[in-house]
């Protein structure tokens, strides 16, 4: 008996009784749609989070300092006009920053946004341009000039617009701004809005906005943009040295501050959602096995429904391997069209949770790959093969006399 013979007969068995068919192809269904609405969204958010890292700057180091070492230095401006001055090859610029969440506002209209202080060398760190008008100048930073940048958020938040807002004043704690500039706009990530931020300089925010810096001068973090990737460790060493340096730290002894690198950032980021996509994967996988068990138990049903049947063909000369590999193919059969509904399911699921993603502003593009996709079909039919091989057996062992007396 040739394969096509046992795949027309699986098919009009299984026609035979549709419902029962339908019932246990649907837990298929479902588990294969499980899987790849997951493994889609897993993915979709590995690939939002690594574009978000991407985007603030290639090959940038982060410098902070480290609170859990007893009488920590703080980082100083001193600190990061030291870094520029003892820069070399390994790395080009040097961008310290303040930051702090405050309320601006504009004729009645007000939202709380994230204020930063700035150099002009965070433009070129972070990646960051505007679509109109300057970024911040040094003539600005010496002259704690009350100047300021936007987000394309605030600016429709307040305004009603992104356009000629050049010149326009803007409040900001208890102080107001001149708009200089909109921010190039970036959009939403898994890791916030980009478009929720103002650019001030840096004197300006550490003397009106941000008192605790004010005394000794100090920063938040700086950003360091190394040469290029394979600068990054060399960097890294340098910076190191010159800030042991400055805070009295010998050169084997524990720094005050910490370093670490996008690359690592991104390392990070990865695993992490590496974990949440198999563990996403792993859930739709146990809905896929709760399927697999209906497949056994209906083709059990199966196979005592049709012990006469089955009697008869081996009476008439069927041998052992045909009754198995016609029940196996019927379960396959039903592991492999689950499967592909299943597909066609999760691909639709997906969508409805991009479109979801959209409307709530929400940053998430669920990607399915064909990985995920070839997993899916191998996995339902692997468990159509597996959970049928236990009721195939049983009837391809059934003996002809006692299939035959049995009612």
């Amino acid at each position: 008996m040739n394969i096509l013979k046992y795949v027309k007969e699986a098919f009009e068995s299984l026609l035979s009784n549709k419902m029962r068919t339908f019932l246990t192809m649907l837990g298929i269904v479902i588990g294969v749609a499980s899987v790849i609405s997951m493994l889609a969204i897993g993915q979709g958010a590995s690939a939002s989070i690594t574009g978000s890292i991407e985007s603030m700057g290639t090959n940038v180091i982060y410098v902070f300092r480290d609170n859990s070492v007893t009488n920590s230095k703080a980082l100083t401006i001193s600190d990061a006009n030291a870094l520029s001055e003892a820069a070399s090859s390994n790395y080009t610029a040097v961008a310290p920053i303040v930051s702090e969440n405050r309320e601006v506002s504009y004729s009645g209209n007000s939202i709380t946004a994230q204020i930063y202080g700035v150099t002009p060398e965070y433009a070129t760190v972070r990646n960051e341009s505007v679509s109109y008008g300057s970024f911040i100048t040094n003539e600005q930073v010496d002259d704690h000039s009350t100047v300021a940048i936007i987000g394309v958020d605030i600016a429709n938040e307040l305004y009603g617009t992104t356009s000629n807002l050049i010149g326009n004043k803007i409040r900001i704690g208890n102080y107001l701004y001149t708009i200089i500039g909109v921010l190039e706009s970036k959009g939403g990530s898994m890791m916030g809005s980009s478009d929720n931020q103002v650019f001030v300089p840096i004197s300006t925010a550490q003397t009106r906005l941000i008192s605790s810096s004010t005394m000794h001068n100090e920063v938040d973090q700086i950003y360091v943009s190394a040469a290029s990737a394979d600068t990054i460790d060399a960097a890294i060493n340098e910076i190191t040295s010159t800030l042991k340096s400055r805070h009295g730290i010998s050169m084997e002894g524990d720094a005050d501050f910490q370093l670490f690198s996008q690359e690592t950032l991104t390392e990070a980021a990865s695993s992490i959602t590496q974990i949440l996509t198999i563990f996403l994967g792993g859930i739709g996988a146990i809905s896929l096995l709760v399927g697999g068990i209906g497949i056994m138990n209906i083709m059990l049903v199966t196979v005592v429904e049709r012990t006469k049947e089955i009697g008869l063909r081996k009476a008439v000369g069927a041998r052992k391997n045909d009754i198995l590999t016609q029940f196996l193919v019927e379960s396959l059969f039903i592991g492999l069209v689950g499967g592909i509904f299943g597909i066609i399911l999760g691909a639709g699921i997906s969508s409805i949770v991009k479109s979801i993603a959209a409307l709530s502003n929400t940053p998430l593009n669920p990607v399915i790959t064909t990985s995920s996709v070839l997993l899916a079909t191998l996995f339902s039919v692997g468990v159509g093969l597996v959970f049928g091989i236990y009721p195939a057996n049983r009837a391809a062992n059934l003996e002809p006399v006692e299939a035959l007396r049995r009612e």
